[in-house]
């Protein structure tokens, strides 16, 4: 039950992540009436090396969704998947974090689109937490 809501979660991030990538590379797109992802989207903040931040989130979800995928019909996914997918989360909410804090303080801007991200991955990030603790105590002392 835990693979597929994390399953459901990628997926709700990875279009997430596509969307904003369109709107940052179309300069275009529907943003919630009043909000201010323009402005978060059009920052130096937005992109490194010229790559969207988006556009990484987008790959970086595309993992985490490869990566469940193939737990079961591999054996080092079936064996590391959980680790693996606890470390791309936790790098990932503290990631957002940081973005979060730039979105505050630095830009003085929210974006709804990037906190549906940073809230995917932190319960991505709890729920592949209690996976791994299960996966632990499941393993013979």
């Amino acid at each position: 039950m835990l693979k597929k809501a994390l399953l459901g979660l990628a997926v709700i991030g990875l279009l997430d992540s596509i969307y904003l990538t369109t709107i940052k590379v179309f300069s275009g797109g529907v943003c919630v009436a009043g909000s201010q992802c323009e402005i978060v989207n059009s920052s130096i903040y937005s992109s490194i090396a010229g790559i969207p931040i988006a556009l990484l989130g987008a790959g970086a979800y595309l993992v985490m969704i490869g990566v469940l995928l193939m737990e079961g019909r591999h054996p080092f996914f079936t064996e590391n998947g959980p680790v693996i997918l606890l470390g791309l989360t936790f790098f990932g909410v503290v990631y957002s974090a940081y973005l979060t804090y730039l979105e505050l303080f630095i830009i003085r801007a929210i974006c709804p689109f990037c906190v549906l991200s940073a809230v995917v991955l932190l319960v991505m990030f709890i729920l592949a937490a209690i996976r791994f603790q299960r996966t632990m105590q499941e393993l013979p002392a």
